[in-house]
């Protein structure tokens, strides 16, 4: 259940919320730091398995 919430939440599937301008740009910025975190483990994994 958590995940499937995970994935719209990173796949920027229509969620039901507030219209608020100053929120969306909060969930923007949001999904592209988690997108970042992401890519940096990424990044380490492969960096520690060479």
């Amino acid at each position: 259940m958590i995940f499937k919430k995970f994935w719209s939440y990173i796949t920027f599937q229509k969620q039901d919320g507030p219209k608020n301008s100053n929120v969306r740009l909060m969930h923007g910025i949001n999904r592209i730091s988690i997108l970042m975190f992401l890519f940096a483990i990424v990044v380490m994994v492969v960096r520690c398995l060479r």
